[in-house]
């Protein structure tokens, strides 16, 4: 009796040891997904903030203004567009801090002129193409002149390729360590009962009898490994989103969400495929073979 209950309380201790260590490496690869996911979001955001500034030629109409705002926007390069007022500029404390004095002071009018601030999109990282759309709108009647930042457009392009290529490289080689614990843990929950496996084959059982019980354990342990590494992860984000507010938007939280289902899916996934493989390759092992391992 003693005996059967410390085996079913190796048994029990052996399934909640291995659970616990797929969630915790499940929550790493979330994890990883989530960074890697952060990083494009940035990179993205950092590429679209390349801005042209056009300005216009002073005496024209709204209509005009419209007209060549309208033009702007139908280009390809475009994201957004603003139309900043010489009034809104001379305005602009920032500006000022740039004179000594206030220019009211030497010249009798304005100088500055109205104009729109063109947020390109990511293809701003072509230069043929930022080069066609200066082109494009320079040509169009009543704007003066259209100036973009190209040495800054350069070093930012520069510096989101290297994010995205240190990401990857970070995110590849903790992928890879994950899947291989993930792989060791499984295999060594089947390896502690090959020699039941063994007994079973002898007996005269089935491949998928054997595999039958290992399979739907597995998938069991994948949902509840999943369902732990979820709650750990949603844990993770809701006191990032504590300590920094501004990281956690709506758009964020539907992210999390679509991560906390796929940490259950890739659990069930996982577990059942590396199961399958490492069950497998006892059930096909020689019976005077196993006592080796």
């Amino acid at each position: 009796m003693k005996d059967d209950k410390r085996l079913k309380r190796k048994v029990r201790n052996s399934y909640i040891v291995s659970m616990v260590s797929m969630a915790l490496v499940l929550f790493l690869l979330g994890s990883v997904g989530y960074l890697m996911m952060a990083a494009e979001r940035v990179a993205s955001s950092l590429k679209n903030s390349i801005v042209v500034m056009v300005e216009l030629k002073n005496g024209l109409s709204e209509v005009e203004r419209e007209a060549i705002g309208k033009l702007i926007e139908e280009d390809d390069l475009t994201a957004s567009l603003r139309f900043v007022s010489r009034e809104e500029k001379a305005a602009d404390e920032e500006f000022r801090k740039v004179f000594e004095s206030s220019f009211e002071e030497v010249l009798d009018e304005n100088p500055l002129l109205d104009s729109f601030e063109v947020t390109l999109t990511a293809g701003s990282e072509e230069r043929d193409e930022v080069d066609r759309f200066l082109t494009m709108v320079e040509q169009i009647d009543g704007v003066d002149r259209a100036t973009f930042p190209a040495l800054m457009a350069e070093q930012l392009h520069r510096t989101v390729g290297k994010i995205r290529f240190v990401m990857l490289l970070f995110g590849g080689a903790l992928l890879l360590i994950s899947l291989i614990l993930l792989n060791n843990t499984i295999r060594l929950a089947i390896f502690s009962k090959r020699y039941l496996i063994n007994t079973m084959k002898l007996v005269g059982a089935t491949k998928w009898f054997i595999m039958r019980p290992f399979l739907s354990s597995a998938i069991s342990q994948g949902v509840m490994s999943g369902l732990l590494a979820a709650l750990l992860f949603a844990a993770a984000v809701y006191g990032l989103s504590e300590a920094v507010p501004e990281l956690t938007t709506l758009a964020e939280w539907q992210h999390v969400g679509i991560m906390l289902g796929l940490l259950v899916a890739v659990g069930i996934l996982l577990s059942l495929l590396f199961t399958a493989v490492a069950i497998n390759k006892f059930v096909n092992m020689k019976s005077n073979k196993i006592y080796l391992y």
